[in-house]
């Protein structure tokens, strides 16, 4: 096998050199760079759809399952919402310069805390292309070179779309090495992308558990971990039922093949009776395979019995899991265990239970009376994401412009020594 990593240097030398550049341009020109870029969107439609197509072709011939096609399909709808979402980081404001806390000491000293650029961004990736522009214009905003690695079954895709991006800050007079796609998509290529020391300041791995393994195992660069959706839903005694059913069913069927879509259900014993079956028919009609605790089985006859390993699993398919419990504390004790700490909901009218569960469980967002489909850069006023940090450290939950800089000191004085 011929060796790539000369290449892959070369790529990450071209990416630190643009990085430089784009540090330090206005934000009207990093801003001119993302309009074209969502122009030409517009302009290469048919060429994008067509390199798709060809991907779509490739991945279906494979054996694809029908939800990875989903994340890998483009559309000329979801053309238009890639073009959106770059305008919309337009209209972001620009948090290179901000100062994030200012202060003055006993000495005179003035002392600032600004964002700056991370540097050269490492985004690896599986599947969906629209990563490809949602990644770079967040990345150009904050001041950042982009370096992608997509994967093979998306590899005509991103090249359109990294074509575009490319051209667009071009246009911009920014280096077009603001956006740099590996094209190599061998699994040592991606081992070596993970360990471009001095070159990758920041990797963001957005993919299933093999890749988040192979970034654990082999990253000897600074990561942020997208990592696996196990979203709950817990309905407690006093939710509206009504409401709690409109919710589950959007969480699990609107769009079942990301990592926001809610694969664990959780229900209170005071509703099950009542609730559970009306629920297990109504995801029956949308066709939801369900698995479930043995007091959830006895409720509804569609329910099959589940593992451990069916609580635990993100199953990125139209399946879930349904456990019924006693309590609140129950329900968190369950979603303790199971929970990869990515977005947990409840359903109640109670808030006092409301209040507790926001406090107690443990995630990087928690929403009430409402989908987990919300937990999204764009739902949340980010604009685009570049994914969502399941990890504490240095970002959590949508990661959108602010996830993408560093801080710096900046020091004013007026000829203080150090006594």
């Amino acid at each position: 096998m011929p060796d790539s990593s000369g290449a892959l240097e070369e790529l990450g030398r071209r990416a630190v050199a643009a990085s430089r550049v784009v540090a330090i341009a206005s934000t009207a020109q990093k801003d001119e760079a993302l309009s074209q870029a969502a122009d030409l969107l517009g302009a290469r439609a048919g060429e994008i759809l067509a390199a798709n197509h060809s991907d779509i072709e490739s991945a279906v011939a494979s054996g694809a399952t029908e939800t990875i096609v989903d994340r890998l399909r483009l559309s000329d709808a979801r053309l238009e919402a890639m073009a959106k979402g770059l305008r919309s980081v337009v209209h972001l404001d620009d948090p290179v310069g901000e100062v994030v806390e200012g202060y003055v000491r006993p000495n005179g000293l003035r002392v600032h805390r600004v964002r700056v650029p991370l540097g050269v961004v490492g985004i690896i990736y599986e599947n969906r292309p629209n990563v490809t522009s949602d990644a770079a214009a967040l990345c150009v905003k904050a001041g950042n070179a982009v370096l992608l690695r997509g994967s093979s079954s998306a590899l005509q895709s991103n090249t359109a779309i990294a074509s575009v991006l490319r051209e667009g800050a071009a246009k911009a007079g920014l280096p077009a090495d603001v956006v740099t796609l590996v094209t190599d998509t061998r699994h040592d290529t991606a081992e070596q992308f993970v360990q471009l020391r001095g070159v990758i300041d920041c990797l963001i791995p957005r993919g299933g558990p093999s890749l988040i393994a192979m970034i654990l195992d082999k990253a000897t660069v600074p990561y942020v971990l997208d990592g696996d959706g196990n979203c709950h839903v817990y309905v407690d005694a006093g939710a509206d039922l009504d409401m709690a059913e409109r919710i589950v069913v959007n969480a699990k069927v609107q769009r079942p093949g990301v990592c926001n879509a809610a694969e664990s259900l959780v229900i209170h014993a005071a509703i099950a009776g009542v609730f559970l079956p009306r629920l297990a028919a109504r995801l029956q009609s949308e066709g939801v395979r369900l698995v479930g605790d043995e007091r959830a089985c006895a409720l509804a006859s569609t329910i099959s019995p589940g593992s451990d390993e069916d609580f635990a699993k993100e199953y990125l398919d139209l399946k879930a899991s349904v456990a019924v419990v006693d309590n609140l504390d129950a329900a968190i004790t369950h979603i303790t265990r199971y929970g990869s700490g990515h977005s947990e909901a409840i359903v109640t009218a109670d808030l006092g239970v409301a209040e507790r569960f926001v406090r107690e469980v443990d995630a990087a967002a928690i929403v009430v009376n409402a989908s987990t489909r919300f937990v999204d850069g764009a739902e949340l006023g980010l604009g685009a994401e570049v994914g969502i940090s399941t990890q504490k450290l240095h970002a959590r939950g949508p990661m959108g412009l602010r996830a993408l800089t560093s801080v710096k000191y900046v020091v004013y004085g007026e000829g203080q020594v150090r006594t």
